[in-house]
């Protein structure tokens, strides 16, 4: 039998961007029109989920390179009735792309990187551009599909070449503190639609 009769050893087509990856994106939330004034949740930008869960209904396009156009979905957790969690990794997920699009140190305490991490609603992350690491989680149905969990800010050797910064004259890189956490090495040319497992 040839291959074109026997479909056994055909690769699946996943069509995932491989865990880890760099990536600038481009966030659009998705009006779900639930405010509360209270939390400082006007616009229309907030989503109320059937279980009481508030989030915002994030859709991230890849803004240039290899994966451009490529759109990822991703809730922001805002709040949730079983507990502070999921509400506090929302608010660490916003800081990061603050930090991201902004150009500012995690560790950065001055006065101007504080005033940066702050926003006037929810309105002003519609359109924030950042450096994402796409990751890979499940949908509903228990079937792979790419997730943001997290931004990459300045501290990170590849920012400066994703943000487009490098080329600016001028720039330079901030200096790395002595102690380096270990950076994973991402594979040398990723395949398109191949999972990560098999780069």
């Amino acid at each position: 039998m040839g291959s074109w009769n026997d479909f056994n050893d055909a690769q699946s087509n996943t069509n995932l961007i491989p865990k880890g990856t760099l990536a600038k994106v481009r966030l659009t939330i998705r009006p779900g029109g639930f405010d509360d004034a209270s939390q400082g949740w006007t616009g229309g930008y907030a989503t109320r989920g059937s279980t009481g869960a508030v989030y915002l209904n994030g859709e991230f396009t890849v803004t240039e390179g290899q994966y451009a156009r490529r759109k990822i979905f991703t809730l922001i957790g805002l709040y949730s009735p079983k507990g502070p969690d999921w509400a506090n990794m929302g608010r660490s997920m916003i800081r990061g792309m603050l930090n991201s699009a902004r150009g500012i140190s995690d560790k950065d305490q001055s006065p101007q990187a504080q005033a940066a991490r702050r926003i006037n609603g929810l309105g002003d992350l519609d359109g924030i551009e950042f450096l994402a690491r796409i990751d890979v989680g499940t949908d509903a149905t228990g079937d792979d599909k790419n997730e943001i969990r997290s931004a990459v800010t300045l501290d990170h050797r590849d920012y400066a070449q994703h943000m487009g910064l490098a080329a600016q004259p001028g720039y330079h890189p901030p200096a790395q503190p002595a102690a380096q956490q270990p950076v994973q090495q991402q594979p040398a040319s990723p395949v398109p639609g191949r999972p990560s497992w098999a780069q």
